[in-house]
C-alpha cells in the first residue's frame, strides 16, 4: 500500500492515463477524487474503484474555470479531510476539437486546458497541501515537452507541444518555490500512448505503424505503464525528487 492514508485528486480521470492512474492509486490505498469534465466518465471510474474495494468519489469539473478547480479541491477536503496528491492529467489535442474550429480558437482551447488547467488546479491545491504538511503534484507533460513534431507532420502552428512545454517549465518553477514547503512537483513525459486522445491517429493503420516506428521499442505505450510512473512520483519513494521530468516513452527522446 504505497499511498496508504493519502488523499489524491486525479483530473482527466474518465479515460486513458487519468483513469489508469486513479485505479492504480486506489489499489495502493489512496482515497481518490476522480475528476473530469465528462461526468459520466468520472462516475464510471469512481464506481470501478469502489467495486474493487477502494475509496473514491466522482467530481465533475472544468479545470479551465478557477471556481470549478477550487470546487474539485474543496470536494477532496470535505470528503476525506485533506489533500496530499494532485495528478494533472486533464488534457486535449488539436484533434480533440471539431475540424471546423477556427485555428485561433483551437490554439486558445488547447493552451487553456493543458496549461492553464494545470496551473489552476495547482493554485488551489497548494494551500491544502501546506495544511497537510506537504504533498506531491504530478503534471502530465509529454515527449512534446522537450521535442517537436517530425517535419513531415507540418505542425509548426500546433499548440499541443507549446502547451506541454509550458507544463514542464511550470513544473520546474513551481518545484523550486514549493521545495521549502515540502511540496514536490514533477512532470511525466509519456510517449504516444494508447488512449482515446490518440485514437484519431492510431485508427489509421499506416499512421499507427509510422508512430510505432518512431519509438525504439516499436510500439505505443499503455496507460498503466504511465500510471506506475505517476505512482512512484506521488509516493514517498520519490521523496528527494522535485522539478524532474521523467520520460515514459519507449526510448523516443533518447534518439
Amino acid at each position: 500500500m504505497r499511498l496508504k492514508n493519502k488523499v489524491a485528486i486525479v483530473t482527466g480521470a474518465a479515460s486513458g492515463i487519468g483513469e489508469a492512474t486513479a485505479l492504480l492509486f486506489a489499489e495502493h490505498g489512496a482515497s481518490v477524487v476522480a475528476s473530469d469534465i465528462d461526468q459520466d466518465g468520472a462516475e464510471k471510474t469512481a464506481d470501478a474503484i469502489v467495486e474493487r474495494g477502494g475509496e473514491s468519489i466522482p467530481v465533475p469539473g472544468d479545470v479551465t474555470d478557477s471556481g470549478e478547480a477550487q470546487s474539485i479541491v474543496r470536494s477532496a477536503v470535505d470528503a476525506y479531510g485533506g489533500l496530499h496528491i494532485l495528478v494533472n492529467s486533464a488534457g486535449i489535442t488539436a484533434r480533440s476539437l471539431p475540424p471546423t474550429t477556427h485555428p485561433e480558437e483551437v490554439w486558445d482551447r488547447v493552451i487553456e486546458v493543458n496549461l492553464k488547467g494545470t496551473y489552476l488546479m495547482a493554485l488551489h491545491a497548494v494551500p491544502e497541501m501546506e495544511r497537510a504538511g506537504g504533498g506531491s503534484i504530478v503534471n502530465l507533460g509529454s515527449i512534446m515537452s522537450v521535442v517537436g513534431y517530425p517535419p513531415s507532420w507540418k505542425s509548426g502552428f500546433n499548440p499541443y507541444p507549446v502547451s506541454k512545454g509550458g507544463v514542464l517549465q511550470f513544473t520546474r518553477n513551481l518545484a523550486i518555490d514549493m521545495a521549502a514547503k515540502n511540496i514536490r512537483v514533477n512532470c511525466l513525459g509519456p510517449g504516444f500512448t494508447e488512449t482515446p486522445l490518440t485514437r484519431s491517429l492510431t485508427e489509421d493503420a499506416e499512421m499507427k505503424a509510422s508512430i510505432e516506428e518512431r519509438h525504439p521499442m516499436g510500439r505505443l505505450g499503455k496507460p498503466e505503464e504511465v500510471a506506475y510512473a505517476a505512482l512512484f512520483m506521488a509516493s514517498d519513494e520519490s521523496s528527494f525528487m522535485t522539478g524532474s521530468y521523467l520520460p515514459v516513452d519507449g526510448g523516443y527522446t533518447a534518439q
